[in-house]
Parts: C-alpha cells; structure tokens; sequence
C-alpha cells in the first residue's frame, strides 16, 4: 500500500468516530430547524469546521512524538503533507453529503438542482476544506502550548462562522459588519454553495471562486512550508 494511502487511513479511522458524526450531523441539524435561510450555509460551516481535524491531528502528533515516530518509518514530509490534504478534502466532501442528506428532505421544495449543483458542492468542499484545513495547519505548528492552541484555533474559527454569510444574508447590516463579511473567506464558500444548492449562479459567485482557490493556494503553500520546516 502506498505510505501516502496508509497515512490517510491512519487519519481517518482516528478522525471518523461516533464523537464526529454526532458533531458533524446533530449540531447542524438543530440550526437546520432553527432557521431554514442558513441550511447552505450549514454546508460551508461544516466544511471549514471539519477541517478543525487537520490542525488537531497535526498538534496531536507533535504532542505525543507520533510526528517524529511517522518519520522514523517508510514515510517522508511530503508524505505526511498530501494525507493531510486528502484527509481534509475527504472529510470536507463526507460532511458536505450528510449534511445535504440531511437537510434535503426538509427544504426539497426551495432547492433547485441543476447541471451547476454537484460540481460547485464538490468544488467547495474541496477548496474550502484546503483553505481552511491550511489556517489549522498553520495554527498547529506555530503554538507550543495545549492552551494556546484551543484559545487561538477556537477564537478564529468562530470569527469565520459568525461574522460571515453562514447564519444571515449581509444585505441591510451595518457597516462594518457587512464589509466584514467579504473579508472572510467563509463567505465565499457558503455563496459558492447556495448558487449550487438554490441554482442562482451569477458572475460575482464565478469572481468569489477564483478568490477561493487564490486563498486556498496562498495559505496552502504556506502551511506546506511550515510543515516542511517543523523541527522533530
């Protein structure tokens, strides 16, 4: 088996427990009731907190020596780099699908589904899982502290989810806030997913693409190099 692929595994049968799919579906299925405008957007909202893994799997092995142990055996840097990145794109697709399932049969009605809606879903969920399993990447390897990661990791994260789209249009709120919005790559990702969930794909969602996958490449390289560079 490819060192690559046994990576992935090894990340996923940690990532993909009871605990998670209680998170990834329960949670979001109580705001699903509670307000019906943000079901798209609790798509993008699981995407990027999904990608929490990436950061936590990462603070894990440095924490316990499995990082130095991965590298003591038949794998390498890059290695342990492309699991990460598959890891987060798998699980940001298989929350993207519960939570469509999910959902679907509640707002069947208001949905339209066309030739756009798969590979815009599929097209967030892999840049946005990139995006922002890169920010926990990045986050993991410049803290040395347990308390220090929570704290910082945490506090971003919930200044993503809220000071964005996810939960209520940016239309008629208060400056800053509004300017705020589109200053959060989560925005972007949940606009991407409603034109393909509602089908009202428009230049500007085509412009908030190109946006994503420059932020995805950006901050990408970025934890790449970080990672390349983390001292056993």
């Amino acid at each position: 088996m490819h060192p690559v692929i046994r990576l992935v595994n090894r990340n996923l049968t940690i990532s993909l427990n009871k605990g998670f799919l209680i998170w990834q579906v329960i949670f979001p299925l109580i705001y699903i009731f509670v307000a019906g405008f943000a079901y798209s957007g609790m798509i993008g909202f699981n995407i990027m907190n999904s990608t929490l893994i990436s950061g936590i799997i990462i603070w894990n092995d440095r924490r316990h020596g499995m990082f130095e142990q991965i590298l003591v055996g038949p794998f390498t840097r890059v290695h342990y780099i492309l699991s990460n990145v598959y890891t987060i794109g798998i699980v940001g697709l298989i929350s993207a699908a519960l939570i469509t399932a999910v959902g679907y049969p509640l707002f069947f009605k208001s949905v339209e589904f066309n030739f756009y809606t798969i590979p815009l879903v599929v097209f967030a969920s892999v840049s946005g899982s990139i995006l922002f399993g890169s920010i926990a990447s990045i986050i993991s390897t410049r803290l040395q502290s347990s308390e220090g990661f929570n704290v910082v990791i945490n506090t971003v994260f919930l200044f993503f989810a809220f000071v964005s789209t996810a939960f209520y249009p940016a239309e008629g709120t208060p400056e800053p806030l509004s300017t705020a919005f589109y200053l959060n790559p989560l925005t972007y990702l949940v606009d991407v997913v409603r034109a393909g969930i509602f089908g009202n794909f428009s230049t500007f969602v085509g412009i908030e693409m190109i946006v994503l996958i420059a932020l995805a490449l950006i901050l990408f390289t970025i934890a790449t190099k970080l990672l390349s560079k983390l001292e056993l």
